[in-house]
């Protein structure tokens, strides 16, 4: 069995540790990342719902980067909402200032109860350039 390829951002966030996973695994070409929230570098969750969204895009963003990806190397998208109908023009504004060119990725919006504190959450699937 070959062992997982994990990778973790610079600045390692305490959610990581706190509930034992890795912020990506990588596969061949393809990079899995684990859900990323808006959380502070101590695990706990932004109150501020736009800078929440935003921080979970740069959490995101330095997942990305410590497997020599950015965003352009994102093919699949899912974003979890706590309470969509009032939060997607917010996480709209954010996502259009990230993914401006078309082809955009695909993706999936999915409403849930609960985010263990958060409000939004997101998980990509990302090809590692050569």
């Amino acid at each position: 069995m070959t062992k997982r390829n994990a990778v973790f951002p610079a600045n390692r966030h305490a959610l990581y540790e706190a509930h034992g996973y890795s912020a990506a695994i990588r596969s061949d070409d393809l990079l899995f990342v684990s859900g990323q929230v808006g959380s502070r570098a101590d695990g706990s969750p932004e109150p501020d719902f736009k800078a929440q969204v935003e921080l979970a895009f740069a959490n995101l963003e330095a997942t990305l980067k410590a497997a020599g990806c950015t965003f352009d190397d994102i093919v699949d998208v899912t974003t979890f909402h706590t309470d969509p109908e009032n939060q997607f023009a917010t996480i709209m504004d954010v996502k259009n200032r990230i993914f401006t060119e078309k082809p955009y990725p695909n993706w999936t919006a999915i409403g849930v109860n609960w985010l263990a504190g958060f409000d939004f959450e997101i998980k990509v699937i990302a090809r590692i350039s050569k």
